[in-house]
């Protein structure tokens, strides 16, 4: 006999019902516990977190349709299985409606209930290997902290490392939250300085007065409170990298004495007149438009040219979206471990409403929606009440952003995903309100790709009765 693999809760009022139940089940590779009344089942459901439920519709206290709804409120990732002995189509429509995995008529039909639980042993294990999978293909497709495969990403990735042997100087633009230190850390790590030290300097930070000796240093006596001598960012980086951070947020004063250490790989200490060699690599980083501000004399122009003679652009999360499932994959198995929870995935509707997502805080957006959702979550998988509130409800006016144009195709699939939101997944709903047929939908939802991790038998759509 096989070892037991997953928990089934089994409730019922009846203890012959559930000794059909667990005899029924002995054979199978599932662990039986049993609950005498709706409370006490959702009490043990909560204590064990079975994948499985089996339950009486009519119960003392609370009825199953009810505990449905308590049950996949506390883990949407459960699969309800309800039984009745007053079995009617439209009662179990309306049981599958609401996200019961199967519907099941009294008395019990042994082996109609073996087969639902190994159709769901069977799935759970399916899901099990293509969420290996899917961490396969994470693991696959990462660079350096860095994760896609979109054709935007992966031109980003080969620019590294072509450059990175070679650079002096690079200049990473995007906007905020793309990942511009990544990229910037990679190139230090692919660089013949990876062993010395990187050093981030963010320019927007650095206070105006302080700024010059904490990029070049100062001498003893230099000013008021200098009692010795302090090198700065670029010596203290000597062999490796300093990474400019908001490059346009530097003074021009200051852009003067950076072009010196790019034109003469050199640096001048506050108060010494005295010339200092450094080897060091220089990426700089802005979310501005530098052309624009050297037009408006805002930005040195022979400094702007030393830096962009290599020029990496990072691609915003809108322009990378079929990235979308590796990232999420990516963040959620971080933060699952950063907080110690088991937590497989998210559920389809949360992933549609996060590919409907315009993304304006790209990457670190994602990255914190997904911290958040794996903070807040007491289930097995993140549900849409689980992420940050603007994520929560119907997605505003994400269609279109600046300009931003895309194919048909691809709005077409958007608006799929903002309907399926809207009806929590129900696609025979999203079929009537879009006028198309379910087979439609399916096909449409291939082509988007969703990754395996969706383990939620939210299929909220009734299902033929001799369909298995």
């Amino acid at each position: 006999m096989s070892t037991p693999s997953l928990k089934l809760l089994a409730i019922d009022d009846t203890p012959a019902d559930l000794e059909l139940i667990r005899d029924a089940l002995t054979q199978e590779t599932v662990q039986v516990f049993t609950a005498p009344s709706a409370e006490i089942g959702l009490e043990r459901f909560i204590q064990l977190r079975p994948r499985i439920v089996l339950s009486d519709l009519v119960l003392p206290g609370m009825n199953g349709l009810e505990l449905l709804d308590r049950i996949l409120a506390k883990d949407p990732g459960a699969n309800v299985v309800l039984v009745t002995a007053y079995y009617s189509t439209d009662s179990a429509v309306q049981a599958i409606r609401q996200g019961a995995y199967d519907y099941l008529p009294k008395p019990l039909d042994i082996e109609r209930l073996r087969r639902s639980v190994r159709d769901l042993v069977g799935q759970d294990a399916e899901r099990q290997r293509t969420l290996h999978l899917d961490n396969d293909l994470v693991d696959a497709f990462q660079f350096e902290g860095m994760i896609g495969r979109s054709p935007f990403i992966l031109e980003v990735f080969g620019k590294i490392r072509r450059i990175a042997p070679h650079f002096r100087a690079a200049l990473v633009i995007g906007a905020t939250g793309t990942g511009k230190e990544l990229v910037a850390k990679a190139l230090h790590r692919l660089s013949p300085g990876s062993r010395a030290a990187f050093v981030v300097a963010n320019c927007s930070a650095l206070v105006e007065s302080l700024l010059e000796s904490e990029l070049f240093g100062y001498v003893r006596g230099a000013f008021t409170g200098a009692l010795q001598d302090k090198m700065g960012i670029f010596e203290y980086a000597n062999g490796g990298t300093v990474f400019l951070d908001e490059i346009g947020e530097l003074p021009l004063s200051a852009q003067s004495k950076l072009l010196r250490v790019l034109q003469n790989n050199e640096v001048q200490r506050v108060g010494s007149p005295i010339p200092r060699q450094v080897d060091v690599r220089i990426v700089a980083a802005t979310h501005r438009d530098l052309r624009k501000m050297v037009a408006k004399g805002q930005f040195r122009e022979d400094l702007f040219y030393r830096l962009s003679v290599v020029e990496i652009s990072v691609p915003t999360l809108g322009e990378r979206k079929e990235d979308l499932p590796l990232l999420q994959r990516h963040f959620v198995d971080k933060y699952a471990a950063i907080y110690k929870k088991d937590i497989a995935g998210l559920t389809r509707r949360a992933q549609a409403r996060l590919a409907a997502h315009a993304w304006p805080g790209n990457v670190r957006e994602l990255e914190n929606a997904i911290s958040r959702g794996c903070m807040m979550c007491d289930a097995s998988v993140i549900d849409l009440h689980d992420l940050p509130e603007n994520l929560q409800g119907p997605a505003q006016g994400d269609d279109f952003k600046g300009n931003e144009f895309v194919s048909l195709e691809t709005m077409q699939e958007r608006y799929l995903l903002r309907v399926l939101s809207h009806v929590r997944g129900n696609k025979a709903r999203a079929a009537e309100i879009l006028g198309i047929g379910r087979n439609t939908i399916y096909q449409m939802l291939r082509r988007i790709s969703f990754p395996a991790e969706t383990l939620v038998s939210e299929e909220v759509e009734a299902r033929d009765e001799g369909t298995r």
